[in-house]
């Protein structure tokens, strides 16, 4: 595995990206990109950054939430995010967008991302978002990093909808997610989350529809099965020790068109899983619930975006403010 020589991301100046070049799988040639953003000179110490931040996304998304990469950078933070094989900058011709078979195939690119950003030796803060906050904590776990915190924002501990779903069609997923892996999930997408984000339509926000389409991307078995294995190690308890901030709106909705319930609840995941299995993650948990958030809480309206940013700035200043000052 390689990487590549630092080039200005699509984001523009800071930002800049590392392609790292991974094994090949069944489709052929698979890469990951590390976006970077350093921290603001001004908050910087006279001695260097405060530490680092290592960020991943969720499905059907990739890196472009600059709001939250800034927050940190303005701390005096460097601030890296990872987007993971097939998402993103990362999604080469001819492959099949967001497919794995298992979540530990994304460990590699992890790998190498830690290797990139803790290598100065800064304290480093793991974040992720949705799905991402699936496979961060799992690979945490396996690999045993002790990162200086970790801050998940609406992590997918579980599947949505009714208990048989949950427990028997889990139990026939495996057995079609095995044998078919390929076999294409049927489900029904409004589009009324991606839509409530881009500045195109009913949101505020710039990101590139061939990466993160209004429709998502079609769900295969195989990775389903993939991720409902995750949800059953995590239901187990990883028993991590890192100090952890779990964010989610206070609500979860169901709107079958656009409204305010779009804007004002997580219509993708529901909070209230998320709120029962955070323990699971570890003996250091604070969980708390941002009224009128969406499902990425970072990609809120303004009010609640800072309430948000607020609740991170309290966690940050009690459980993380004495790692950055060690690095220094």
């Amino acid at each position: 595995m390689t990487s590549s020589t630092p080039v200005t991301d699509v984001l523009g100046a800071p930002y800049s990206r590392t392609t790292f070049t991974l094994a090949d799988d069944h489709e052929g040639p698979v890469v990951a990109t590390l976006v970077s953003r350093p921290a603001d000179p001004d908050s910087v110490p006279a001695s260097g950054p405060r530490g680092a931040v290592l960020h991943v996304h969720g499905f059907a998304d990739y890196f472009f939430q600059t709001g939250y990469a800034d927050w940190w950078a303005a701390r005096g933070w460097e601030f890296h995010a990872l987007d993971l094989r097939k998402y993103g900058r990362s999604l080469l011709p001819g492959q099949t967008a967001n497919y794995v078979t298992d979540l530990a195939d994304y460990f590699p690119e992890l790998d190498l991302a830690w290797q990139a950003v803790s290598a100065p030796g800064l304290p480093v803060v793991v974040s992720a978002h949705s799905t991402g906050g699936l496979t961060l904590p799992l690979w945490l776990r396996e690999r045993g990093h002790r990162p200086a915190a970790m801050v998940l924002n609406s992590p997918w501990f579980d599947l949505k909808g009714p208990w048989l779903l949950r427990t028997l069609g889990t139990g026939v997923l495996d057995q079609v997610g095995r044998r078919t892996p390929m076999r294409e999930i049927p489900r029904k997408v409004s589009g009324l989350y991606a839509r409530s984000l881009h500045r195109e339509h009913e949101g505020e926000f710039d990101f590139d529809l061939s990466w993160k389409p209004l429709q998502s991307w079609p769900v295969y078995a195989g990775w389903l099965r993939a991720v409902r294995r995750g949800h059953a190690e995590l239901h187990r308890g990883l028993g991590l020790t890192v100090p952890s901030l779990v964010l989610s709106s206070a609500r979860t909705g169901s709107p079958a068109e656009m409204s305010e319930e779009v804007h004002t609840t997580d219509i993708v995941l529901d909070v209230e899983q998320i709120r029962r299995w955070a323990p699971a993650l570890g003996t250091h948990v604070t969980s708390i619930a941002i009224p009128d958030a969406r499902h990425d809480v970072w990609l809120s309206r303004e009010p609640a975006r800072r309430r948000a940013f607020a609740e991170l700035e309290t966690w940050v200043s009690a459980y993380v403010h004495k790692a950055g000052a060690d690095g220094q």
